[in-house]
C-alpha cells in the first residue's frame, strides 16, 4: 500500500517539474509579408487600396517591440521597413509619376503585387506541406547489398590514405588558412535606431514658426546637420504642406526656400 505522505510528495514533484518547464512564446511571422497581411486581415482592410501610414506605422511598432525584447530583427523585414517610407515619402510629394500613357503612377502597385504573390503561394504552403509529411514516410526502394559496399568503399581510410601526399596535404591546408581568414574577416553590420519621427520633427518646426515670421529651411537643418535629421525634417515639412498647416516661399534659383504658418492654422 502507498502511503498518502508518497502521493503528496509525488504530486508535489510534478508541480516542480510543470513549473520549472513553463515556456513564454511570441506570435513571431514567418517573414514581412506575412506580418503585412496579417494587419490588412485584422483591420479588414482593402488590399488595392492599403492606408500606406498606418500600416508602415503598424509595422514599424512590431519592429521596435522586437527590439525592446533584445530579439534580433532579420534584414528583410528592416528593408520591407525602408520600402514603406519610401512609399510614404512618394506619397507626401505633391508632384505625380506619370506613366508612358500619361496615368499616374501609384507607389504601392509594387508592394500591392508582391503581397498579392506571397498571398497566393501560401494558400497552397499546407496542401504542399501535407505532400511532403506523406511523402517523407515513405521508404524508397533499392538494392540495399549494393549501397551498403558503395558505403563501405566511400568510408575505407586506408585506401583513401594510400593516394594522399605532401601537396594535397598542403592544399587542405590552404583552403583551411583561407577559410579561417574569412570567418575573421566576415563585415559585421550595425542598426543604429535615430532619435527621430515625422511627428516629432513636425512639433519642432511649428514650435520654432512665430506668428507672422518666416523661417529658412537651412536655419532648420543647422541645429541638425545630420543627413538622417535632414530627410526627417524636409518629409515633416511635406506633411505639413499637405495638411496645409504651413505654406513655402520659394527663393530664386530655388536653393532655399522658407516656411511660414497659414492663418488658418494660426486661429486653430
Amino acid at each position: 500500500m502507498i502511503s498518502l505522505n508518497t502521493l503528496r510528495t509525488c504530486v508535489k514533484s510534478v508541480e516542480n517539474r510543470q513549473i520549472l518547464s513553463f515556456e513564454v512564446k511570441l506570435p513571431l511571422f514567418e517573414g514581412p509579408f506575412d506580418l503585412l497581411l496579417f494587419f490588412i486581415e485584422r483591420d479588414e482592410l482593402d488590399i488595392y487600396d492599403i492606408p500606406i501610414s498606418q500600416i508602415t506605422d503598424d509595422f514599424l511598432g512590431y519592429m521596435h517591440q522586437l527590439e525592446h525584447l533584445n530579439m534580433e530583427v532579420a534584414s528583410e523585414f528592416i528593408l520591407v521597413a525602408a520600402t514603406l517610407m519610401r512609399i510614404k515619402a512618394k506619397m507626401l510629394l505633391p508632384r505625380p509619376v506619370l506613366d508612358e500613357d500619361g496615368n499616374e503612377i501609384d507607389p504601392r502597385d509594387e508592394l500591392v503585387k508582391h503581397l498579392l504573390e506571397y498571398k497566393k503561394y501560401k494558400s497552397v504552403i499546407s496542401q504542399l506541406s501535407a505532400l511532403e509529411n506523406d511523402r517523407l514516410q515513405r521508404e524508397s526502394r533499392g538494392n540495399i547489398v549494393k549501397e551498403i559496399k558503395a558505403l563501405a568503399s566511400a568510408t575505407n581510410v586506408e585506401a583513401e590514405l594510400q593516394d594522399v601526399d605532401l601537396y594535397k596535404l598542403l592544399k587542405t591546408f590552404q583552403k583551411c588558412i583561407e577559410r579561417f581568414e574569412k570567418e575573421q574577416n566576415r563585415p559585421i553590420h550595425q542598426i543604429v535606431q535615430y532619435p527621430y519621427t515625422i511627428e516629432g520633427q513636425k512639433r519642432a518646426i511649428l514650435q520654432g514658426l512665430k506668428p507672422g515670421h518666416r523661417k529658412s529651411f537651412v536655419d532648420i537643418i543647422k541645429t541638425e546637420a545630420q543627413k538622417v535629421a535632414v530627410i526627417f525634417n524636409f518629409l515633416a515639412i511635406l506633411d505639413l504642406l499637405q495638411l496645409r498647416i504651413i505654406t513655402l516661399h520659394l527663393g530664386e534659383g530655388f536653393n532655399n526656400f522658407w516656411i511660414e504658418k497659414l492663418e488658418e492654422a494660426l486661429v486653430d
